[in-house]
């Protein structure tokens, strides 16, 4: 958990650092330091179920290619 509130803490600064150093505005850091990792955390939420996906095909067709089913369907 502490590996995981660290990252947070620096995911939130340069956030804002990138916000702050591209409008020189306090409050589009901080906008950006709240808003940003919200945003990611949700597309990395998809990203991981098209990866469970993009695995389960793999393990699918490795399993058909030890069979031969593969070869036999196609």
């Amino acid at each position: 958990m502490a590996k995981t509130a660290s990252f947070a803490v620096i995911h939130m600064s340069v956030a804002f650092g990138v916000g702050y150093a591209f409008t020189g505005d306090v409050r589009v850091g901080g906008a950006l330091a709240l808003v940003e990792p919200a945003c990611n955390t949700v597309a990395f939420y998809f990203h991981e179920l098209v990866w469970k996906r993009v695995d389960a095909r793999r393990v699918l067709a490795d399993a058909a290619a030890r069979t031969g089913a593969f070869a036999a369907t196609h």
